[in-house]
């Protein structure tokens, strides 16, 4: 008799943890009623700063939105279902969609093996843009600190996670209208938008001297270089630890 208790509470923490790994299908994800794409739209018809959304595919839109799990009611599930990614800026900054041949990474894909192992794992936090320079946008998923569902910039000019005390919906708003130049001060050198342009989804410019050390504070005076983005922010996480940022 004194076994069955603890064979109860197995099989029901066994089903606990099915139930919260089990991944909704994409039908359960597209939300035909109150899509949030309509507003996204919206808000890219009157943006201040150049957008380009990049066609998507729809059998690999599908495939993307279900393995991120996140409902087209949503901002980011629209992004992620309705566009192949969109560039910001001549591509300054890339938010991530469900991939393209010019932008040729998908959310999910991206983010597994670096915020989650295995696709239906909640993230601790999720990749969801990053810039020509080496800078990555991060919606905390709580891995960041207590203030969920809010936006951090990974700095390449510091290597600190930034809080930019916005939401996904709120980051749309800030490439679309904010003051690009005022945010990159110091970081846009003369003649960038149409070395950018030029610059692959998966690409980004490595600056030396490093954009944090003071020999690198004048970025007109940095040679740089493209590299995969891959790279570079490997390398981020790698000098964060051998300065001692994550001790």
């Amino acid at each position: 008799m004194t076994l069955k208790f603890p064979i109860i509470i197995l099989i029901f923490l066994s089903f606990a943890v099915t139930a919260q790994n089990k991944m909704k299908s994409t039908e359960e994800l597209i939300d035909k009623k109150d899509p949030a794409w309509a507003t996204v739209k919206d808000w890219i018809k009157t943006a201040k700063n150049k957008v380009e959304v990049l066609p998507v595919d729809a059998s690999k839109a599908k495939e993307t939105l279900y393995k991120t799990q996140v409902t087209t009611r949503s901002t980011m599930g629209a992004v992620v279902f309705m566009t192949g990614g969109i560039l910001v800026d001549d591509g300054w900054i890339r938010i991530l969609g469900s991939g393209n041949s010019k932008f040729n990474r998908t959310l999910p894909d991206w983010n597994k093996g670096k915020s989650f192992k295995e696709f239906g794992e909640k993230p601790s936090f999720t990749l969801i843009a990053d810039d020509a320079i080496g800078g990555f946008y991060l919606l905390n998923e709580g891995g960041l600190g207590t203030d969920l569902g809010k936006i951090y910039y990974f700095s390449p000019d510091n290597l600190e996670y930034e809080q930019l005390d916005i939401t996904y919906s709120e980051f749309l708003g800030f490439c679309f209208n904010n003051d690009l130049d005022k945010f990159y001060e110091g970081n846009r050198w003369n003649g960038w938008r149409q070395e950018v342009s030029k610059l692959k989804g998966d690409e980004v410019f490595n600056f030396y001297p490093f954009l944090w050390t003071a020999e690198g504070s004048d970025i007109n005076k940095n040679s740089r270089k493209i590299i995969p983005i891959e790279e570079q922010y490997s390398f981020n996480l790698d000098l964060r630890k051998q300065l001692g940022f994550d001790q």
